[in-house]
């Protein structure tokens, strides 16, 4: 009788200890870090997104709900149907839980369009239009890092307070370009200034000449970049060719970040006004996470890839707090928990799925301002959460009604 009593022990102790783990799919947690890898943004997000988001797990501790935690990684080569047929293998046969970073707007997306009928999981940081938080929502999308309207709000607007009222712009042609054009647009004629016109050209072009010419021909005071990553840095140079500052223009590069003006270097960069998330160098924490980053990676982090590291902790969290890594559950809790770590503190996630935070306002220093490598910033605003970013009442996504 003993020995049946302790069979029976024995066997509901099996029951009941995998129970747990029972919440967790495939009995691992398996995230997708889907972004450029060989084009032109391989050096704003890429590979060392991946590294950030693989730190990310580390520090979580490898494992959630007692589950291990996997990342896997790919180049969509900035196409969406390269990306989306990525997206439904992992999600179909790889037991993919969530993808996040896609870089590239129209890869976004169509990412997340496939994660909303898959009932999964999509984080984006490296993309920039508003598109995914208003028309083409999601409940289980999520915005981080940026979007085209904070870097309107920061960038544009500071330029505008500075006496820059005309604009003209030199756009990259898709879903992004678009977007980061007609919020900057907005916001210029907002605040009484005027756009005199705008060139659109493919993405990836190397030669901008013939678009420069007709900016430079405009008498705009502003010539707007509505582009990234090396198109931004190939538009700066060559501006620099024409003459287009030393003419009395100046260049709003729209979105450029710690990665691009590394590439491009001081000489070529400074002065750029320009808007990020999170900066290496604005306090001690910062610092900390950088080195750690740099010691990986030879090179400091900039708000994408931090993003990236955020984003992926956050996800965990919200795994760990649900239970359970089921879609439902989890979005659930990303939508209420507040986000504090290394990217932001009280950070909130809106009804439309943006993550609300604070964007920094910064200027390229002279060569002869910089102390060392990777000092490139002088710190100019903070730009507050609730001004960089649109209320989801504004936003145009029909969930911020429910």
């Amino acid at each position: 009788m003993k020995l049946l009593h302790l069979v029976s022990a024995a066997l509901l102790a099996a029951t009941v200890i995998p129970a747990a783990a029972a919440e967790i799919s495939d009995g691992k947690v398996k995230i997708g870090i889907l972004n450029d890898q060989s084009g032109v943004y391989a050096d704003f997000g890429g590979k060392w997104s991946v590294e950030a988001a693989k730190m990310a797990v580390e520090d979580f501790g490898g494992k959630v709900q007692g589950a291990p935690i996997e990342v896997i990684d790919a180049d969509h080569q900035n196409k969406p149907d390269i990306a989306s047929n990525i997206a439904r293998q992992w999600y179909d046969t790889e037991q993919v839980d969530a993808i996040m970073e896609l870089t590239t707007s129209s890869v976004a997306l169509a990412v997340q369009g496939i994660s909303k009928e898959k009932k999964k999981i999509d984080i984006v940081t490296g993309a920039a239009t508003t598109d995914l938080t208003g028309k083409s929502c999601s409940p289980y999308g999520f915005h981080w890092a940026y979007d085209t309207h904070s870097q309107a709000v920061g960038t544009g607007g500071a330029l505008v307070a500075q006496g820059g009222d005309s604009w003209y712009f030199i756009t990259v042609d898709y879903a992004f370009g678009h977007s980061l054009e007609e919020q900057t647009a907005n916001f210029v004629k907002e605040k009484g200034g005027k756009v005199l016109g705008s060139v659109r050209y493919p993405l990836g072009a190397t030669d901008y000449s013939s678009f420069l010419l007709q900016a430079q021909s405009s008498g705009a005071k502003i010539v707007g970049l509505a582009n990234a990553g090396l198109d931004t840095s190939n538009s700066i140079k060559q501006a620099a060719d024409f003459g287009i500052v030393s003419g009395g223009q100046r260049l709003a590069a729209l979105l450029f970040t710690l990665a691009e003006v590394h590439g491009l270097g001081l000489q070529a960069a400074q002065g750029v006004v320009l808007t990020e998330g999170w900066y290496w160098d604005q306090n001690d924490k910062n610092r900390e996470f950088a080195e750690r980053f740099f010691k990986r990676t030879n090179r400091m982090p900039n708000m994408i890839q931090v993003g990236t590291y955020s984003a992926v902790l956050q996800y965990l969290k919200a795994i760990d707090k649900a239970g359970t890594d089921e879609t439902e559950a989890v979005a659930k809790q990303l939508h209420e928990m507040p986000v504090n770590d290394i990217f932001t503190e009280n950070g909130k996630v809106q009804a439309d799925g943006n993550m609300v935070h604070d964007m920094y306002l910064f200027q390229v220093k002279k060569p002869e301002e910089s102390k060392k490598d990777w000092d490139y910033y002088t710190y100019l605003a903070t730009i507050p959460g609730d001004e960089a970013f649109l209320p989801a009442d504004k936003s145009g996504c029909p969930l911020s009604a429910k």
